[in-house]
Protein backbone atom coordinates (compact mmCIF):
# COMPACT_ATOMS: atom_id res chain seq x y z
CA UNK A 1 0.00 0.00 0.00
CA UNK A 2 1.39 3.41 -0.96
CA UNK A 3 1.66 6.25 1.52
CA UNK A 4 -1.27 8.05 -0.10
CA UNK A 5 -3.47 4.97 0.26
CA UNK A 6 -2.36 4.69 3.90
CA UNK A 7 -3.30 8.33 4.43
CA UNK A 8 -6.76 7.65 3.02
CA UNK A 9 -7.12 4.76 5.45
CA UNK A 10 -6.27 7.07 8.34
CA UNK A 11 -8.80 9.68 7.22
CA UNK A 12 -11.51 7.11 6.56
CA UNK A 13 -11.03 5.42 9.93
CA UNK A 14 -11.35 8.74 11.76
CA UNK A 15 -14.46 9.78 9.83
CA UNK A 16 -16.03 6.41 10.65
CA UNK A 17 -15.01 6.78 14.30
CA UNK A 18 -16.55 10.27 14.49
CA UNK A 19 -19.74 9.53 12.56
CA UNK A 20 -22.02 9.66 15.61
CA UNK A 21 -20.58 13.02 16.67
CA UNK A 22 -20.99 14.45 13.17
CA UNK A 23 -24.52 13.12 12.94
CA UNK A 24 -25.43 14.61 16.32
CA UNK A 25 -24.22 18.01 15.12
CA UNK A 26 -26.23 17.68 11.94
CA UNK A 27 -29.35 16.76 13.89
CA UNK A 28 -29.25 20.22 15.47
CA UNK A 29 -29.20 22.27 12.27
CA UNK A 30 -29.46 19.93 9.27
CA UNK A 31 -30.87 16.62 8.08
CA UNK A 32 -29.22 14.57 10.83
CA UNK A 33 -27.37 12.24 8.49
CA UNK A 34 -23.98 13.87 7.81
CA UNK A 35 -21.89 11.50 9.91
CA UNK A 36 -23.50 8.34 8.60
CA UNK A 37 -23.27 9.59 5.03
CA UNK A 38 -19.60 10.51 5.37
CA UNK A 39 -18.77 7.16 6.98
CA UNK A 40 -20.50 5.30 4.16
CA UNK A 41 -18.70 7.39 1.55
CA UNK A 42 -15.25 6.90 2.98
CA UNK A 43 -15.82 3.19 3.49
CA UNK A 44 -16.63 3.02 -0.22
CA UNK A 45 -13.60 5.16 -1.07
CA UNK A 46 -11.32 2.79 0.84
CA UNK A 47 -12.66 -0.18 -1.11
CA UNK A 48 -12.35 1.65 -4.41
CA UNK A 49 -8.72 2.58 -3.76
CA UNK A 50 -7.90 -0.93 -2.56
CA UNK A 51 -9.24 -2.22 -5.87
CA UNK A 52 -6.87 -0.03 -7.88
CA UNK A 53 -3.96 -1.83 -9.50
CA UNK A 54 -1.64 1.16 -9.08
CA UNK A 55 -1.89 3.76 -6.30
CA UNK A 56 1.55 5.27 -6.82
CA UNK A 57 0.27 8.42 -8.55
CA UNK A 58 -1.80 10.87 -6.47
CA UNK A 59 -4.04 12.08 -9.30
CA UNK A 60 -5.88 8.81 -10.02
CA UNK A 61 -6.19 8.04 -6.29
CA UNK A 62 -7.76 11.42 -5.50
CA UNK A 63 -10.15 11.11 -8.44
CA UNK A 64 -11.14 7.60 -7.34
CA UNK A 65 -11.90 8.90 -3.85
CA UNK A 66 -13.95 11.76 -5.29
CA UNK A 67 -16.06 9.50 -7.49
CA UNK A 68 -16.73 7.16 -4.57
CA UNK A 69 -17.89 10.05 -2.40
CA UNK A 70 -20.23 11.39 -5.08
CA UNK A 71 -21.74 7.94 -5.56
CA UNK A 72 -22.09 7.02 -1.89
CA UNK A 73 -22.50 10.17 0.24
CA UNK A 74 -26.04 11.49 0.39
CA UNK A 75 -27.07 15.11 0.80
CA UNK A 76 -24.98 18.08 -0.29
CA UNK A 77 -21.69 16.80 1.15
CA UNK A 78 -21.15 14.02 -1.41
CA UNK A 79 -21.13 16.18 -4.53
CA UNK A 80 -19.14 18.93 -2.78
CA UNK A 81 -16.41 16.81 -1.24
CA UNK A 82 -16.45 14.58 -4.30
CA UNK A 83 -15.83 17.36 -6.82
CA UNK A 84 -13.16 18.74 -4.49
CA UNK A 85 -11.20 15.48 -4.55
CA UNK A 86 -11.69 15.07 -8.31
CA UNK A 87 -10.46 18.56 -9.13
CA UNK A 88 -7.53 18.14 -6.74
CA UNK A 89 -6.69 14.95 -8.61
CA UNK A 90 -6.87 16.75 -11.94
CA UNK A 91 -4.47 19.41 -10.61
CA UNK A 92 -1.77 16.81 -9.94
CA UNK A 93 1.22 16.64 -12.26
CA UNK A 94 4.75 15.26 -12.27
CA UNK A 95 5.84 18.01 -9.89
CA UNK A 96 3.22 17.14 -7.25
CA UNK A 97 4.79 15.97 -4.01
CA UNK A 98 4.33 16.27 -0.28
CA UNK A 99 5.35 19.89 0.14
CA UNK A 100 3.60 23.16 0.94
CA UNK A 101 3.31 24.43 -2.66
CA UNK A 102 1.75 21.19 -3.90
CA UNK A 103 -0.66 20.96 -0.97
CA UNK A 104 -1.66 24.58 -1.47
CA UNK A 105 -2.22 24.00 -5.19
CA UNK A 106 -4.40 20.93 -4.67
CA UNK A 107 -6.44 22.59 -1.92
CA UNK A 108 -6.99 25.61 -4.13
CA UNK A 109 -8.28 23.41 -6.94
CA UNK A 110 -10.62 21.66 -4.50
CA UNK A 111 -11.86 24.88 -2.92
CA UNK A 112 -12.52 26.55 -6.27
CA UNK A 113 -14.60 23.54 -7.36
CA UNK A 114 -16.56 23.46 -4.09
CA UNK A 115 -17.26 27.19 -4.31
CA UNK A 116 -18.56 26.80 -7.86
CA UNK A 117 -20.68 23.73 -7.12
CA UNK A 118 -22.08 25.01 -3.83
CA UNK A 119 -22.36 28.71 -4.68
CA UNK A 120 -20.70 29.35 -1.31
CA UNK A 121 -17.70 31.09 0.17
CA UNK A 122 -16.01 31.66 3.49
CA UNK A 123 -18.49 33.06 6.00
CA UNK A 124 -21.49 31.04 4.78
CA UNK A 125 -21.09 28.42 7.56
CA UNK A 126 -19.91 25.53 5.42
CA UNK A 127 -16.89 23.26 4.97
CA UNK A 128 -15.17 26.21 3.28
CA UNK A 129 -14.81 27.92 6.66
CA UNK A 130 -12.34 25.16 7.51
CA UNK A 131 -10.84 24.44 4.10
CA UNK A 132 -9.98 28.02 3.12
CA UNK A 133 -8.03 28.86 6.33
CA UNK A 134 -6.21 25.54 6.02
CA UNK A 135 -5.29 26.25 2.39
CA UNK A 136 -4.12 29.77 3.23
CA UNK A 137 -1.46 28.34 5.55
CA UNK A 138 0.18 26.64 2.56
CA UNK A 139 0.32 29.77 0.38
CA UNK A 140 3.80 31.22 -0.21
CA UNK A 141 3.17 34.34 1.86
CA UNK A 142 2.46 32.16 4.91
CA UNK A 143 4.59 29.07 4.26
CA UNK A 144 7.87 30.41 2.91
CA UNK A 145 10.75 29.94 5.33
CA UNK A 146 8.92 27.31 7.36
CA UNK A 147 9.41 23.57 7.49
CA UNK A 148 6.51 21.44 6.33
CA UNK A 149 5.66 20.24 9.85
CA UNK A 150 5.39 23.88 10.95
CA UNK A 151 2.98 24.67 8.12
CA UNK A 152 0.96 21.54 8.93
CA UNK A 153 0.73 22.67 12.57
CA UNK A 154 -0.38 26.16 11.50
CA UNK A 155 -3.07 24.60 9.33
CA UNK A 156 -4.23 22.41 12.20
CA UNK A 157 -4.77 25.49 14.35
CA UNK A 158 -6.50 27.26 11.47
CA UNK A 159 -8.86 24.31 10.98
CA UNK A 160 -9.85 24.37 14.66
CA UNK A 161 -10.43 28.10 14.54
CA UNK A 162 -12.49 27.71 11.37
CA UNK A 163 -14.90 25.36 13.12
CA UNK A 164 -15.10 27.69 16.13
CA UNK A 165 -15.90 30.55 13.78
CA UNK A 166 -18.89 28.69 12.33
CA UNK A 167 -20.45 28.70 15.79
CA UNK A 168 -20.59 32.50 15.71
CA UNK A 169 -22.41 32.93 12.38
CA UNK A 170 -25.78 32.05 10.89
CA UNK A 171 -25.94 29.52 8.08
CA UNK A 172 -26.52 30.96 4.63
CA UNK A 173 -26.35 27.74 2.63
CA UNK A 174 -27.93 24.29 2.79
CA UNK A 175 -30.60 22.95 5.11
CA UNK A 176 -29.22 24.91 8.05
CA UNK A 177 -30.00 28.19 6.25
CA UNK A 178 -33.68 27.46 6.80
CA UNK A 179 -33.30 28.10 10.54
CA UNK A 180 -31.12 31.16 10.03
CA UNK A 181 -30.11 32.84 13.27
CA UNK A 182 -31.04 29.74 15.28
CA UNK A 183 -28.02 27.99 13.79
CA UNK A 184 -25.73 30.35 15.73
CA UNK A 185 -23.99 28.53 18.56
CA UNK A 186 -23.71 25.23 16.70
CA UNK A 187 -20.63 24.26 14.70
CA UNK A 188 -21.27 23.52 11.05
CA UNK A 189 -21.20 19.75 10.41
CA UNK A 190 -19.37 20.14 7.08
CA UNK A 191 -16.73 22.40 8.59
CA UNK A 192 -16.37 19.87 11.39
CA UNK A 193 -15.98 16.88 9.07
CA UNK A 194 -13.33 18.86 7.18
CA UNK A 195 -11.54 19.36 10.52
CA UNK A 196 -11.79 15.64 11.29
CA UNK A 197 -10.32 14.81 7.89
CA UNK A 198 -7.47 17.29 8.20
CA UNK A 199 -6.58 16.28 11.76
CA UNK A 200 -6.47 12.62 10.73
CA UNK A 201 -4.12 13.53 7.89
CA UNK A 202 -2.05 15.75 10.18
CA UNK A 203 -1.66 12.95 12.73
CA UNK A 204 -0.72 10.51 9.97
CA UNK A 205 1.92 12.80 8.50
CA UNK A 206 3.54 13.45 11.88
CA UNK A 207 4.39 9.76 12.26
Amino acid sequence: MTRLAEALDAVAEEIIAQQDYLTALDEKIGDGDHGRNMARGFSAAKKAVEAMEDTSEPGPVLKTIGKALIENVGGAAGPLYGIGFIKAGEACDEQTKLDAPSIGKLLTAAIDAIKKRGFADKGDKTMLDTLIPVRDCFLPENANGKRLFEVLADANAAAKNGVKYTKTIAARKGRASLIGERSIGVADPGATSALVMYQALYTFLRH
